[in-house]
């Protein structure tokens, strides 16, 4: 997969969390748990100007471009096809978030500090960001090669 490709799944697959995003904010799944209000008290400790763009910028950037990229160069060592491919992945970046993200963000491992929500709804999403990372990668490889259906 190119990196270009990768990029491209990595947006539309970004569009997709977000949405869902905005669902389960809406419909406070996880009362406390809203990844940009996460984002924006994270860099806001590193001197960033505590916005909402900032916090979207740091979103986007994250799942569109660096999940992309990565995306797009780890593509051949997930198992399975291309829906399997991206939730591997996914699951992978949900584990990271789990033990990294969130004990910096204030939330604890794992979201401790929001039970069992703080750790099911993201790898949730999680999942639904892999599996639309995984059929828009693949489609956009067979459509740059030309294998796409008509």
């Amino acid at each position: 997969m190119t990196i270009k490709n990768g990029i491209l799944a990595g947006l539309i697959a970004t569009i997709v969390l977000s949405i869902m995003m905005f669902i389960a904010n809406g419909m406070n799944l996880v009362p406390g748990m809203n990844a940009i209000r996460m984002w924006m008290d994270l860099l806001a400790a590193i001197g960033l100007p505590m916005t909402p763009v900032i916090g979207w910028i740091a979103h986007l950037l994250l799942g569109i471009v660096i999940w992309g990229i990565v995306f797009a160069k780890t593509y051949e060592l997930w198992p399975g096809g291309e829906t399997m491919k991206g939730i591997w992945f996914a699951t992978a970046a949900w584990l990271l978030m789990e033990v990294i993200f969130m004990p910096m963000a204030g939330v604890g491992f794992f979201g401790g500090s929001m039970g069992h929500g703080g750790w099911l709804l993201p790898l949730i999403l999680h999942f639904i960001y892999g599996t639309s990372l995984g059929w828009a990668g693949e489609w956009l490889r067979h459509r740059t090669s030309g294998t796409a259906a008509a």
